[in-house]
């Protein structure tokens, strides 16, 4: 049973209703179908993003990441970070106001500047835990390049480890870039040397992430959490009944 029945999403965001039913077969696919989950959605705001911003390449990535999480959560939004040198924006889209919601907000957001990954790690870390919840949730974090400070986005990564939170980071760029052999080489961070189990996973979007069916990237965003989501309650992480 999902969070938000197909009916609400009819009635309040019914642009939607097709992504909706399309993370509901890739939830279904992975065993995930009644499965309760916050969802967060971490966006880059550095300058060469730019042209994703232009070309509406986020706001749909923020609207497939609402769909999936009408089935995860039952509040109908997903907190937002975005991020460059420092935390820019910290906010929220909603089913009932999602048309257009990246560009009110990036409206009122100021200069693009590089991409400091821990801070918006931090950000999200802060969030999970002033919401009292234990319950398992899904960061989506999107980058189309490595950190400025490699150091600490691994140091947060393998601390957020003990917390019930997966990073699902997904690039934007060529294909043929090595910008993203960092996010493979944090994705592929040993267990249990580096953290206590493995709680991220990276997908490489390409350089037009638009054009990436919703399907497969259903199948990416949650095709490492089921294996997470059992590690993590082995170790305690996840408590029981959460």
């Amino acid at each position: 049973m999902s969070a938000i029945s197909l009916t609400k999403v009819e009635e309040t965001a019914p642009a939607l209703v097709s992504l909706y039913k399309s993370a509901g077969v890739s939830l279904r696919k992975h065993g995930l179908d009644g499965l309760r989950a916050a969802v967060y959605l971490v966006v880059d705001y550095s300058g060469s993003m730019k042209p994703y911003y232009k070309d509406g390449s986020v706001q749909a990535l923020a609207d497939r990441v609402l769909g999936l999480s009408a089935h995860l959560d039952d509040d109908g939004t997903v907190p937002v970070v975005f991020f460059s040198t420092e935390v820019d924006a910290e906010t929220e889209i909603a089913l009932a106001d999602h048309q257009g919601r990246i560009e009110r907000i990036v409206a009122g957001l100021g200069h693009m500047g590089k991409t400091s990954y821990h801070l918006a790690m931090d950000a999200v870390i802060d969030h999970y835990l002033d919401s009292g919840s234990r319950a398992p949730a899904l960061v989506v974090f999107q980058t189309d390049g490595g950190p400025i400070n490699k150091l600490a986005a691994e140091r947060y990564l393998c601390k957020a480890a003990k917390l019930p939170l997966f990073w699902q980071f997904i690039g934007f760029g060529d294909t043929r870039s090595k910008q993203f052999d960092y996010l493979r080489k944090l994705d592929d961070l040993s267990v249990p040397d580096k953290r206590v189990v493995d709680n991220a996973g990276f997908f490489h979007a390409g350089a037009e992430p638009r054009k990436v069916s919703d399907t497969e990237l259903y199948d990416q965003i949650v095709g490492e959490f089921p294996k997470w989501l059992v590690a993590a309650r082995a170790q305690g992480i996840i408590p029981p009944g959460a």
